[in-house]
């Protein structure tokens, strides 16, 4: 069957999968996306993401793709990170109703009935909250810990403890969501800073059915950086309070320094006045560079105005069904 003669209906729910070297599970995840979309009261569509894997997920999708009138395929033109390959697929949806999910099962793909049933109470979010995470090490729980301790306290927006980017989002809230267009993107953070009415499902978090995880420290430490940087002053005002306190310790100094040098002769000559000039000069340019650093390093990033990402294929969207993106470009 060719792409121009499937039939589309109105589409009621938007499944996006964001993919990135998931050939060990793609088989599992397939079964149980394709229970779902029977059980969901709507016609859905489910749009795969491949974030550049490099194994055989792209052609194992595609040929999924092939036999099944409801599934879609964007194939990025690289890996462009989990979080932007969240965004091409949202920016992709037709569905009234849009939930994001893993690809590892670790969000289990049932957990969505759930959410669907919470939206229909009224709310324009509903996000998954882990009970439980199994499967995954005393180091991972811990930093997880600490970063959701970090961010209640430092961001100005509500980011629930243990919520990821498991959520249903309403069509009105889709729609601010990919009208913001920053580029360093902490999808969770933007979706608590938009407001709307928020709900909650809590679920135990299953280990991954497949497969190595793809957020090493690295990469988590990276997202934390966005969260805390995107929503959060607190950088700046660290950066003030540090400068501001080594120029205290630099005069208090400079006071020790001038009574030595009354009462002391064995002073060497001009090291005083070099020692004070210089530790007060370093405090006033750590806050100068804290403070400019981080605005030019996002200034840079906004003015640049590079696309997101760079769609590679679409495949299974038709004219009418397939929107340009606001935020990526698409390869003619």
């Amino acid at each position: 069957m060719s792409d121009v003669s499937r039939v589309f209906d109105a589409v009621t729910y938007s499944l996006i999968v964001p993919i990135y070297n998931e050939e060990a599970v793609l088989p599992l995840l397939f079964e149980r996306l394709d229970k779902l979309a029977a059980e969901l009261d709507g016609p859905t569509e489910i749009i795969l993401v491949d974030d550049g894997s490099r194994d055989r997920s792209a052609r194992m999708i595609v040929e999924k793709v092939k036999t099944t009138p409801n599934y879609r395929f964007i194939a990025l033109s690289r890996n462009f990170g989990h979080q932007i390959a969240i965004t091409a697929g949202m920016e992709a949806a037709s569905g009234r109703a849009t939930i994001v999910m893993d690809a590892d099962l670790q969000d289990p793909p049932e957990v969505a009935l759930d959410l669907v049933a919470k939206w229909k109470e009224g709310y324009e979010i509903v996000y998954a909250q882990r009970l439980s995470r199994d499967g995954e090490t005393a180091f991972k729980l811990a930093t997880a810990h600490i970063f959701y301790w970090v961010m209640k306290r430092l961001a100005t927006v509500d980011i629930p403890e243990n919520v990821g980017d498991f959520r249903l989002v309403d069509r009105v809230a889709l729609d601010t969501f990919l009208a913001m267009p920053e580029r360093d993107r902490f999808v969770r953070g933007m979706f608590g800073w938009m407001g709307f009415r928020q709900a909650a499902v809590p679920f135990h978090r299953a280990a991954r059915a497949a497969g190595e995880t793809k957020y090493p420290f690295w990469k988590m430490l990276r997202l934390a950086a966005n969260g805390v940087v995107g929503f959060s002053d607190f950088p700046l005002r660290l950066a003030l309070w540090l400068g501001s306190l080594i120029s205290l310790v630099a005069v208090l100094f400079g006071v020790f320094v001038l009574v030595l040098a009354i009462i002391s002769t064995d002073l060497v000559h001009g090291w005083a006045s070099t020692v004070v000039i210089v530790s007060f000069l370093s405090g006033i340019n750590l806050f100068m560079l804290g403070v400019v650093g981080i605005y030019v390093g996002r200034i840079h990033t906004e003015v640049k105005r590079r696309p997101l990402y760079v769609v590679g294929r679409k495949i299974g969207f038709h004219e009418g069904n397939s929107p340009d993106p606001a935020h990526g470009k698409v390869i003619p």
